[in-house]
């Protein structure tokens, strides 16, 4: 499909990443905004056990996308895969509408994640309003990607090992806390499982298990940069189903045990989205500084997430413009292979941070990550047909030779759509997070009319660079 211009093009970018920076970069992609602020409001709603549950079909929705994923990346290794791919196997307006949901997802992320870290920040600085620090975590986030692509990955690595080691410590100090080994603060009882069990297995019905599903999935969103990096990956065959293995089975560990010891030091009531629920917890438990440190390590979390989400969004808009459908400049590389004019605009959603923490930070928050939870499940949704119609044209030969293969073809590329499909439907009932219905929906429509209209402009484009 790629014209000798494009190729060139995309062979500016180096393969400097690793199998190491693979993993790290998708953990530090999840490990953000979505699970250390998101997890307050889906307790609120669906209650402790509701929670867990949600939390676990979110994962194995993520699981099932990420083998489809895994078997397209591995056989097709490309930067900006995933419109790609739908374009090959669903249809180029498609693709084209798959491309600007991400990008859509991740310059919204970028917003509510910058719109997080500043929250987090008032809690030591309750009088500097959200939007300054917004406005300087954008300069920072600008400035690690626009250096090098394997100095963005390097920073991207360490930022998740730290993330790492904080949640495996916060989920064993929060087990001891539960059980009573570490006291909790003024001689407060431990807590063991009553907050879990005390409003019942579903105080809010069965319901708001269905509506929290998207904001699941924004918490679960970040594997699929493994697709991302693909073209800028080395030996890409072993990389990539290395890396999602290892992600699922931590993020698997992670999440639920991180929403167990939440649920559980937690009152249903005290849950929200002003303060995370992580420092909540902490401010509990009678460690000396503990709700600070974490708080830190919280900060440095979220801007590690708006890191990968700025990565990926400009990724994407170079992927758009190396196939024709956007302005040449956007394809244009410097001497260190970084797309430094899609970076910039897709810097836009630092703006859209600016603007949710001054209008409502506590309910534009919300918002913000419905419609890019929508966007991001609308993508999944494109994975799981791509690989099914995929897998479908293939020979028997094709097929046996294929480096990576998903198992239990083509259950697992059906169950993914479908639990996709139901998370987008349960947006309907969610009055909170139904704007993200009102914006997605109509953004669709609008880019399947603008791919119709640059259909035109493309074909010049390939004719131009074939003479």
């Amino acid at each position: 499909m790629n014209t000798n211009s494009s190729s060139t093009t995309e062979n500016q970018f180096k393969r400097t990443m690793k199998t190491r920076h693979l993993i790290m970069l998708s953990l530090g992609g999840v490990i953000g905004t979505g699970l250390f602020f998101n997890t307050g409001y889906i307790i609120a709603t669906a209650g402790a056990i509701g929670a867990i549950i949600a939390y676990l079909i979110g994962a194995l929705v993520v699981y099932l996308v990420m083998l489809c994923l895994g078997e397209l990346a591995v056989a097709m290794p490309e930067t900006g895969a995933f419109h790609t791919y739908a374009s090959r196997f669903i249809s180029p307006g498609t693709g084209y509408t798959v491309a600007w949901l991400y990008w859509l997802t991740w310059t919204v992320a970028l917003g509510s994640s910058l719109t997080a870290a500043g929250l987090c920040m008032q809690y030591w600085f309750p009088t500097v309003s959200v939007w300054i620090w917004c406005l300087i975590f954008c300069i920072v986030i600008f400035a690690l990607n626009i250096i090098t692509a394997q100095f963005f990955a390097e920073s991207e690595f360490w930022f998740s090992i730290i993330k790492v080691i904080t949640i495996i410590i916060f989920i064993v100090a929060g087990a001891a806390a539960i059980f009573g080994f570490v006291p909790m603060k003024n001689d407060m009882p431990a807590p063991f499982l009553h907050n879990i069990t005390d409003n019942g297995w579903f105080p809010n019905g069965i319901t708001p298990i269905i509506m929290t599903m998207v904001s699941v999935n924004f918490a679960f969103s970040g594997t699929e940069l493994i697709g991302i990096a693909a073209g800028e990956t080395h030996n890409p065959e072993k990389s990539i189903p290395l890396a999602i293995k290892t992600t699922i089975l931590r993020l698997i560990l992670f999440f639920i045990g991180t929403i167990i010891v939440l649920a559980s030091l937690l009152p249903m009531d005290q849950a929200g989205v002003i303060t995370s629920p992580f420092v909540m917890v902490f401010e509990n438990i009678g460690i000396p500084y503990a709700a600070d440190i974490f708080n830190f390590v919280i900060v440095t979390a979220i801007l590690s997430a708006a890191n990968s989400g700025l990565y990926a969004s400009g990724r994407m808009m170079w992927s758009l413009s190396n196939q024709g459908t956007l302005p040449k400049c956007f394809a244009k590389l410097t001497n260190k292979g970084i797309p430094m004019i899609a970076i910039a605009v897709s810097m836009l959603g630092g703006l859209l941070a600016l603007f949710s923490s001054v209008i409502a930070p506590d309910t534009v928050f919300v918002a913000l990550t419905a419609i890019s939870g929508f966007a991001v499940v609308a993508v999944w949704l494109s994975i799981c047909i791509s690989h099914y119609f995929f897998r479908k044209q293939l020979s028997e030969n094709q097929k046996n030779a294929l480096k990576y293969k998903a198992p239990f073809y083509p259950f697992v590329p059906i169950l993914g759509f479908i639990l996709c499909l139901i998370a987008c439907i349960g947006l309907a009932f969610d009055p909170e997070q139904r704007i993200a219905l009102y914006c997605g929906i109509p953004f669709v429509i609008v880019c399947f009319i603008a791919h119709h209209f640059t259909q035109s402009y493309q074909k010049r484009a390939v004719k131009n660079d074939k003479l």
